[in-house]
C-alpha cells in the first residue's frame, strides 16, 4: 500500500509499497510535527497497515496470480467494458498523481481500498485517503466490479470462499484492532505467508512495544513457583562452605544509617571506620552474622543532578548508578572499609556488597573509556527525542546527555546521548532497563554480546568477591540469557518490552552464537577457583529463583513469594509454592533468601504492622530453610522507606522500645539457633485437618531438626481461630512420606513419652509416642497466633508416672514439668 500525506504546506511525504520501521517512525514524527489532532497515529500502527498490505500483495503473487495466472488481465477487461477504459485510466492517473511514482496494478488499488474499509486503520486515513480518487473518479465503481469479478475466483480458505472475502478476514474478525488482526493471520494463515511471516512477527512485536503496560518495578505479581524447566541446561548446585548455610543477614542503606549514627551518639560518624563497636556487639548479639550495607560503591555524579534538577535538592546519586567499583572517599575509602571489616569479623559478622552487572551510570568510567561495551546506536531511535538540557559529564572531553522530557517527567526516553567533543561522534546508548517500568534515567545498559563486556564485568565481580565474602547482585535475572533475548534482541514475534528493540532482533541461532553459554553459569565457575569462599546472592524473580541455584549454580536467590503471598495472605499459594519446591528438589528450599522487605518496598512494618502476624512472619523467616533477610530499620519499626538516593532519613523516627523487646523475646533467641533450621534435609511441611477433615490452607506447621534437637512450629496466618491435627508430612523428592512421629525420631511404644517446651508460652507438654505416630500432634491457634515447640525429649516410662502425670495434665502444659511429677508423686505417696 502506498502513502502520502499533506497538509496546508503541500506533500510533507510519500513513500513506495515497502517501508521499513524506521521509515514508520520518521512518518510518524512529521504527522505530529505538522497536524493537530494525530495523537493516534504511532509508528507500529503505521507498519502494522504496511504489513498487511505487503502480505496481501504476497498472496496476490504468490497465490491468486499463480493459480490464475491471466486472472488480473481479465479483471482489467471486465473492468474496461464496465466502465469503459477512459474512466479506467483517469482513476490509474490520479492514483499516480496522488501516490506515486507510477506502476499502478489493479491490486494496488483493491488493497488501498480493503484498508480504507478497515475500522482499525481509521486514525491513520490521512495517510491513505482516496477522497480524490472518489470524489473525481470512477474509483469506487470500478473497485465494485473488480470485487464483483474476483468474488467468482475461489481463496485459500474455506472451499466456499472467494478471494476477495477471504482478504476481508482479519478485519471481520478484529474490526478495532491491528494488532488482533496482525495475530489472526499469524494464526490462521502463517503456511501461505513465505518470508513474510517473520515480517509479520515484527509487526507485532513493535505494536506490542507501544501497548506495552507499564508496571512499579520488582517481582510482580505473585505466582505459586513451579519447576518445569525445558532448555536443557546443566544442573548442578555450587557447594556451600560450612559457614554458608547458616547465615543472618541485616540490610543498612550506608549514608542512611550513618546519619542515624550521628544524631544516636550526638557525634559526626560519616565514615565505615567511625561506626561505634557497640552497634556491631548489639548486630552480633541479635545472631546477625552478614551485614549488608547499601551505597559503599563511588557513585556517578550525574545521577544526583539529575535527581536535583528534578525535584529533590537534597538528593544523593542513586547507589545503583556507579562511577567506578572503589569505596567511596566520603565513606573513607578501602582504609576505613578494611577497620570496619577487621572489627566486624571479630564479632562473626561477614560484609556484604552489592555489585550492579546490568548497567553502570550514565557517566561512568567505562562510559567515558570504553563506550563500544554498551548498548547503542549511531542515531537517535526516535526524531522527536532532544536533547538540549545541561551535560551532565564530568569529563571536559565528553558530554552526556539525556532527554530533555525526562526534566519534566513528560517522557521517558530509552537512551541518552554522548558525544566526543575530540571527534563530534554521537552515541546514543540505552538506559538500564528491566522492561517492567520506565528506563532508569541515570543509567547506561551494558551490551552482553560483546565478549569483552562480559569479561568486564567478570573481572569485576572478582574484585568485589577478593573484597567482600558476600556479594548480592542486582537485578540478575536480566542477565539469564532467555531475558538478555527478550529484552535486547527478541526473536520475531517474541518482542515488544523494550521499544525500538524489535527492530535489532536475532534468530535463537544466531543468538546463541554471540553469547553461547549463560553469562552466570560462567560467574559461578571463576568464582569457585578464583574466589571460592564467596557466597554468590543473585536477587532474581519472574520464576527463575530454582534455575538460578539448580542450574545457574548461585548459592542463594531472592524468595519474593515470601513477602508477597505472605503479606497478601495467599496462604494456599505460599504453602503450594513450598510443596512444588520439596517434591522437586528440597535442595533448591534452603537457597532461598527469605525477607519481609527488601530497599524496593515498603517497610516491613507497613507491609505487616507490629503485631502478632508480624511476628508470625517474622518467626517463619527466623526458622524456615534459607536466608533470612532484615530490612533497614525493620526490628526498630521504622515504617519510612529509604530512597537509592537518600543522605538521611527524612522522618524523625525513634525506635520503637517494646517492639525491640518483643524481638529480644521472640526472634533473636531463634537466629541464635540457625543451625536447627537453615537445612532442608530434614524439614517438612504438614496439612491442618479440621474436624470435617478438610485442609485449612491458613496454617503453617512444619518441622525441622539437627542431630538430637528437634523444633516444631505452627503459625495461623489467619485472624480466625483454627484447630485440627497434623500429621502425614509433604512428599519430598528425597524421602518416602512420613508422619511427625517418625520426623522427631521418637519411639512407637506405648510406655514411652514425649515431652517438649512451646517458647512463648515457656509451658511444657507431655503425650503418649505412639499417639503421636498414630494421630500427630492437635493444635489450637487464635488469629495469627505462632507457637514454636522445642526441647523434644523423650522417657521412658517404667513406674507409671509419667502415665498419672499424663492423664491428670489431659494435654495441657505446665510451666516446670519435673516439679509437676515430683508433686505427683508426693500426693500418691
Amino acid at each position: 500500500m502506498r502513502i502520502n500525506i499533506k497538509n496546508k504546506a503541500g506533500i510533507i511525504v510519500n513513500k513506495n509499497f515497502e517501508i521499513s520501521y524506521q521509515d514508520a517512525v520518521e512518518i510518524s514524527s512529521k504527522i505530529h510535527l505538522n497536524l493537530a489532532n494525530t495523537e493516534e497515529i504511532t509508528p507500529g500502527g503505521i507498519y502494522a497497515i504496511n504489513i498487511i498490505g505487503q502480505i496481501f500483495n504476497y498472496l496476490f503473487t504468490n497465490y491468486l496470480l499463480k493459480e490464475n495466472p491471466d486472472i488480473i488481465a481479465k479483471t482489467r477487461e471486465y473492468i474496461n467494458q464496465t466502465i469503459g477504459i477512459h474512466n479506467y485510466e483517469k482513476v490509474l492517473d490520479t492514483f499516480t498523481k496522488i501516490f506515486p511514482p507510477k506502476n499502478n496494478t489493479i491490486e494496488e488499488l483493491i488493497i488501498l481500498r480493503l484498508t480504507n474499509e478497515n475500522p482499525a486503520c481509521s486514525a491513520y486515513s490521512i495517510i491513505f485517503d482516496e477522497t480524490e480518487l472518489k470524489n473525481k473518479t470512477a474509483y469506487i465503481e470500478m473497485l465494485k466490479n473488480s470485487y464483483s469479478f474476483l468474488q467468482n475466483i475461489k481463496g485459500p480458505g474455506k472451499e466456499s470462499q472467494n478471494f476477495i472475502d477471504f482478504l476481508k478476514e482479519p478485519m471481520l474478525a478484529h474490526p478495532n484492532s491491528l494488532i488482533d488482526q496482525l495475530n489472526y493471520i499469524s494464526e490462521n494463515w502463517n503456511s501461505l505467508l513465505g518470508d513474510k511471516f517473520q515480517l509479520l512477527l515484527r509487526g507485532m512485536d513493535f505494536l506490542k512495544e507501544e501497548q506495552k503496560a507499564h508496571f512499579p518495578p520488582g517481582p510482580g505479581p505473585s505466582e505459586v513457583y513451579t519447576y518445569n524447566y525445558s532448555d536443557g541446561s546443566p544442573e548442578g548446585f555450587s557447594k556451600d562452605s560450612n559457614w554458608m548455610p547458616n547465615v543472618v543477614m541485616i540490610a543498612k542503606s550506608t549514608l542512611v544509617w550513618l546519619d542515624q549514627l550521628s544524631k544516636q551518639y550526638n557525634t559526626s560518624i560519616t565514615r565505615l571506620d567511625q561506626i561505634p563497636d557497640s552497634e556491631l556487639d548489639i548486630l552480633s548479639d541479635r545472631g546477625f552474622s552478614a551485614l549488608w550495607l547499601i551505597g559503599l560503591w563511588e557513585r556517578s555524579s550525574a545521577s544526583k543532578q539529575i535527581k536535583r534538577t528534578c525535584g529533590n535538592p537534597e538528593a544523593e546519586s542513586s547507589a545503583y548508578s556507579l562511577k567506578r567499583y572503589e569505596i567511596a572517599d566520603e565513606l573513607g575509602g578501602w582504609q576505613a572499609l578494611s577497620n570496619l571489616k577487621q572489627r566486624c569479623a571479630e564479632r562473626g559478622i561477614r560484609l556484604a556488597s552489592d555489585m550492579v552487572p546490568n548497567h553502570t551510570g550514565i557517566d561512568s568510567d567505562w562510559v567515558n573509556e570504553h563506550p563500544d561495551w554498551f548498548l547503542q546506536l549511531p542515531y537517535s531511535p526516535y526524531p522527536n527525542y532532544s536533547f538540549n538540557g545541561q551535560n551532565l559529564s564530568p569529563n571536559p572531553d565528553i558530554g552526556i546527555y539525556i532527554e530533555d522530557h525526562y526534566y519534566n517527567q513528560t517522557d521517558a526516553a530509552v537512551t541518552f546521548k554522548r558525544v566526543d567533543f575530540k571527534t563530534g561522534e554521537e552515541r546514543h546508548i540505552y538506559h538500564g532497563n528491566d522492561g517492567t517500568s520506565m528506563p532508569w534515567n541515570d543509567t547506561a545498559q551494558l551490551n552482553y554480546l560483546n565478549p569483552e563486556t562480559r569479561e568486564a564485568v567478570i573481572q569485576t565481580i572478582l574484585h568485589v568477591a577478593r573484597n567482600f565474602p558476600v556479594i548480592r547482585f542486582d537485578a540478575a535475572m536480566t542477565l539469564a540469557k532467555k531475558h538478555i533475548q527478550r529484552l535486547w534482541f527478541p526473536e520475531p514475534g517474541a518482542g515488544g518490552d523494550i521499544p525500538t528493540r524489535s527492530e535489532r532482533g536475532l534468530c535463537r541461532a544466531d543468538f546463541n552464537k554471540a553469547i553461547p553459554i549463560e553469562f552466570w553459569r560462567e560467574v559461578v565457575d571463576r568464582i569457585k577457583e578464583e574466589a571460592p569462599e564467596t557466597l554468590l546472592l543473585a536477587e532474581a524473580f519472574w520464576m527463575m529463583e530454582g534455575y538460578f541455584v539448580k542450574n545457574l549454580g548461585m548459592h542463594r536467590v531472592y524468595n519474593s513469594a515470601f513477602m508477597n503471598m505472605l503479606k497478601m495472605e495467599e496462604n494456599y499459594k505460599y504453602r503450594e509454592t513450598i510443596k512444588n519446591t520439596l517434591n522437586f528438589d528440597p535442595e533448591i528450599l534452603k537457597r532461598f533468601v527469605n525477607f519481609m522487605n527488601n530497599p524496593d518496598e515498603d517497610t516491613a512494618a507497613e507491609q505487616f504492622g507490629m503485631g502478632d502476624k508480624y511476628f508470625g512472619i517474622c518467626t517463619m523467616l527466623s526458622t524456615m530453610p534459607g536466608l533470612p533477610m532484615f530490612g533497614h530499620g525493620q526490628i526498630e519499626g521504622y515504617k519510612e522507606k529509604y530512597g537509592m538516593e537518600y543522605r538521611k532519613a527524612y522522618h524523625n523516627e525513634v525506635p520503637d522500645i517494646n517492639f525491640i523487646e518483643r524481638h529480644n523475646r521472640e526472634i533473636f533467641p531463634l537466629l541464635k539457633k540457625r543451625y536447627l533450621f537453615s537445612e532442608s534435609k530434614n524439614f517438612n511441611l504438614y496439612d491442618l485437618y479440621d474436624k470435617n477433615s478438610h485442609i485449612n490452607e491458613n496454617v503453617f506447621a512444619w518441622s525441622n531438626s539437627t542431630d538430637n534437637e528437634f523444633a516444631v512450629i505452627f503459625f495461623n496466618n489467619n485472624f480466625q481461630p483454627a484447630e485440627g491435627w497434623i500429621n502425614n508430612t509433604a512428599p519430598k523428592s528425597d524421602q518416602k512420606d512420613i508422619n511427625l512421629g517418625s520426623a522427631l525420631h521418637i519411639n512407637n511404644k506405648s510406655e514411652y513419652y514425649c515431652i517438649f517446651t512451646e517458647k512463648r508460652s515457656r509451658l511444657t507438654y507431655i503425650r503418649q509416642s505412639n499417639k503421636i505416630y498414630d494421630n500427630g500432634l492437635f493444635l489450637h491457634l487464635n488469629g495469627y497466633e505462632c507457637q514454636v515447640f522445642m526441647d523434644f525429649r523423650e522417657v521412658n516410662d517404667k513406674t507409671g508416672d509419667w502415665k498419672k502425670l499424663s492423664e491428670k495434665l489431659n494435654g495441657k502444659g505446665v510451666i516446670n514439668i519435673e516439679r509437676a511429677l515430683r508433686k505427683l508423686k508426693l500426693a500418691n505417696a
